[in-house]
């Protein structure tokens, strides 16, 4: 059985071009929604909505905590829907056109704020509002394409060859990521609408290309519902209903982990959000160049994610995962004494290496807590409930704290660090999870 791979990399251009959406959303939104504020400078003649970075934080973590409880519907949904153009289909050429149209709202909405009433809301409504709707649209669009475009995969290729097929998908989400962060990112200091026409169009053209070169199989040879491979939110959400059959012995070093895991989530996400911010503030870095930068710690995670497996299977997970905490906070506390744009790519390349220690280790360590088989999709789900929690208040908490010391951004080095320090703190209470020893054959 041989791995179909011109259908696994067509497969995977509809995770591009989600990565690309995302890349371009994370690092952009929050400039349009704080500039104007007293507090914020941008490095140009941008207009905004003068929000301050704690309501910022707020819109901002809402796309995580509304796709927990939407993914679950639209996968169900998707598995059971039966149509002439498949099961996974009516929903990528429904949700597609609507993300992409709205995405390019958002700076359109942007250019309707009148200059002399620049980081008004009340004096400029009627763009708030448009800016606004549009923003949930790209939201609730995204929510409902992810799962059906995800689930193809599985439909397409056969189960032994489905972890190999995942290593292609990601990396297209990989490619994605680089696009929106060193390609489209920069367009945005020449006009603030060609990094969201870029996006747009990249998804529209990728998922063109999926649907003319990639058919779903007949209806006849659908397998039963509730076959879609579940997303991190569907098992986070499943996980719900079965925390009380964890064994009790378990639970203080499981739920330690948890809390370490919610704590690092926080941390990471949150300086991820406010990171573009930081650099127009505090260094004077223009708002297409931000995103390369931060792009430099996706890169480096990617590249240390498979060794920094082998260091866990090596060194013990528990121990890596300190070292990582060690390395990313301690990398980051360096991050606020930085003054230019080379120091900072320096520390936010480091910190992706300490952050493939970390979030590479922690999924196998809390599932490998427990030890019957049958429980994985509960160990599993409990993971990802911590880690989507976490990312979805983690830009609250970091923009209180910038608030809180006068709008000065260069605190998410600090905060971000003391959340690792708490996170340190609960892995220092954790006594389960590394690998189990191999079960010696038996004949029977």
């Amino acid at each position: 059985m041989k791995l179909d791979w011109k259908k696994t990399f067509l497969i995977g251009n509809g995770f591009l071009g989600i990565m690309v959406i995302w890349q371009i959303y994370n690092a952009f939104v929050p400039i349009f929604l704080q500039t104007g504020h007293p507090g914020f400078a941008s490095s140009r003649n941008i207009l905004g909505f003068g929000l301050n970075a704690t309501a910022t934080g707020a819109i901002m973590g809402i796309d995580n905590l509304a796709a927990i409880f939407i993914l679950p519907v639209i996968g169900i949904w998707s598995d059971r829907i039966r149509t002439r153009f498949g099961r996974r289909y009516p929903f990528i050429l429904t949700a597609a056109p609507l993300a992409a149209l709205a995405f390019i709202l958002l700076p359109l909405a942007v250019g309707m704020i009148k200059p002399e009433y620049n980081g008004s809301i009340t004096n400029n409504s009627g763009a708030f509002a448009l800016f606004m709707i549009a923003m949930s649209v790209v939201l609730l669009a995204m929510a409902v394409l992810r799962t059906p475009v995800v689930s193809l995969m599985p439909d397409l290729i056969p189960s032994p060859l489905r972890s190999k097929a995942n290593g292609v998908i990601n990396f297209m989400g990989g490619v994605g990521f680089i696009i929106g962060a060193f390609g489209l990112a920069m367009l945005f200091d020449i006009n603030t609408l060609y990094p969201f026409i870029g996006g747009a169009a990249i998804l529209i053209i990728a998922l063109a290309i999926l649907f003319f070169t990639t058919k779903e199989p007949a209806l006849d040879d659908l397998s039963t519902p509730g076959d879609h491979p579940e997303s991190d939110e569907e098992q986070a959400v499943g996980t719900l209903k079965g925390f009380s059959i964890i064994p009790p012995a378990y639970r203080r070093s499981l739920l330690a982990l948890l809390g370490a895991i919610f704590l690092l989530f926080i941390a990471y996400e949150g300086i991820g959000t406010f990171f573009t911010s930081y650099a127009v503030n505090e260094l004077g870095i223009s708002e297409g160049l931000a995103p390369t930068l931060f792009g430099l710690a996706g890169v480096t995670f990617i590249l240390f994610s498979v060794p920094a497996g082998f260091i866990g299977e090596k060194f013990g997970r528990r121990r890596t995962i300190i070292v990582g905490i060690l390395l990313f906070g301690l990398d980051m506390v360096l991050g606020y004494f930085a003054v230019t744009a080379v120091q900072i790519g320096i520390v936010l390349a480091i910190s992706g290496f300490g952050w493939a220690l970390i979030n590479v280790n922690t999924l196998p360590m809390v599932i490998d807590t427990n030890d019957d088989e049958h429980l994985l999709g509960t160990y599993t789900g409990l993971y990802y409930l911590a880690s989507q929690v976490g990312a979805a208040f983690a830009p609250l908490m970091m923009g209180s704290v910038i608030d809180l010391f006068g709008s000065n951004f260069r605190t998410i080095f600090l905060s971000g660090p003391a959340f690792f320090l708490l996170g340190l703190i609960a892995m220092t209470l954790v006594t389960r999870g590394e690998a189990h020893s191999a079960l010696p054959a038996t004949n029977e």
